[in-house]
């Protein structure tokens, strides 16, 4: 399948050479809602730089748009798995019809919305995160938080947005954190909960954008403060010298061991003794006003519509790799 590794630089300036240009949103996953504002947002920074862009909402609209209209190209901005658009299935999909599409491709998208394998591989390659068990719906939640020690986190193996999650200190609370887990598709995790600064490092192209680090007015980072709440503050760079440089350059290789492209985020947690450990890799991350990543374009000073811009740039590398797979 094809990986496209782009420049995160401007390289266009004629908007008409992108084509119509479907932005595809909402679907039917859990984060429908988030991706709907998420997309309105692309949606009207790509019109606004001139762009021929139009939305559609899921993947079997777009399947049958793309089969009647023939868009040039796939700005994806859905989110999550099962009709998310993040999971794989649509790239598969598109990569079948050859139409370029922003993000990664199918191993990446795949590997990234599943927390467990995403954990292999890292380990695979002497990358850091957290201890875990991946736990099958019905095993016992019990012996594997004895497996780890509390505290632990019980979550979804394949949601975004915090979905699911919950914090578990005392094992009277583990039954309740894995039904509340369970309502989601797929199997589950438990992973040693890492105390400390929670960090993200957004992804543009080959460049590792500055980090950010979370400060929730709650305990943790979790759905309230990520989509609802004004009072998280959000801190850009996290870090300072070295330890910013160390944060980027492991999200970079986190990114690179799961075949991720194109843009996407890391997120991390940096423990009390400054190590950093890996949690997940988002390959179609949130574009809505509390969302990460245009925060951290911001700090090198590239508004939105420049950065869905240069997000939508890279299309340019797949289409190329396209003609080159059909020239063979």
């Amino acid at each position: 399948m094809t990986s496209a590794r782009p420049n995160p630089e401007s390289r266009i300036a004629n908007p008409g050479l992108f084509g119509r240009v479907a932005v595809v949103m909402g679907g039917q996953s859990a984060e429908r809602d988030v991706s709907l504002d998420s997309g309105r947002n692309v949606l009207a920074a790509l019109r606004a730089r001139g762009v021929d862009a139009h939305a559609v909402d899921g993947i079997p609209a777009l399947l049958d748009a793309l089969r009647a209209w023939h868009y040039a190209r796939v700005f994806n901005i859905l989110h999550g798995q099962h009709g998310g658009g993040e999971d794989g299935v649509l790239q598969g999909a598109l990569e079948s019809l050859r139409v370029p599409y922003t993000g990664s491709g199918v191993l990446g998208s795949a590997l990234s919305m599943d927390k467990v394998r995403s954990k292999w591989v890292w380990i695979a390659q002497a990358l850091p995160t957290p201890r875990f068990v991946p736990l099958r719906k019905g095993e016992d939640v019990h012996a594997a938080a004895a497996k780890l020690g509390l505290p632990v986190i019980v979550k979804p193996s394949s949601e975004g947005s915090s979905v699911g999650i919950t914090r578990v200190f005392k094992e009277g609370d583990l039954d309740a954190a894995v039904e509340l887990a369970a309502r989601y598709p797929g199997d589950l995790l438990v992973e040693s909960l890492i105390e400390g600064d929670e960090l993200t490092v957004a992804v543009l192209g080959r460049q590792a954008l500055p980090s950010i680090r979370i400060v929730p007015k709650g305990a943790f980072y979790d759905y309230h403060a990520k989509y609802v709440a004004e009072d998280t503050q959000y801190i850009c760079p996290g870090l300072d010298g070295a330890a910013e440089e160390e944060i980027r350059a492991l999200a970079l290789a986190a990114f690179d061991a799961l075949d991720c492209s194109g843009w996407g985020r890391v997120d991390v947690m940096r423990d009390r003794q400054g190590r950093n450990w890996l949690l997940e890799a988002n390959t179609a991350p949130g574009m809505t006003s509390h969302s990460l990543v245009p925060k951290a374009a911001k700090a090198i000073g590239i508004d939105f519509e420049t950065l869905c811009w240069r997000i939508l740039e890279t299309t340019f590398e797949m289409e190329a790799a396209f003609a080159k797979e059909a020239a063979r």
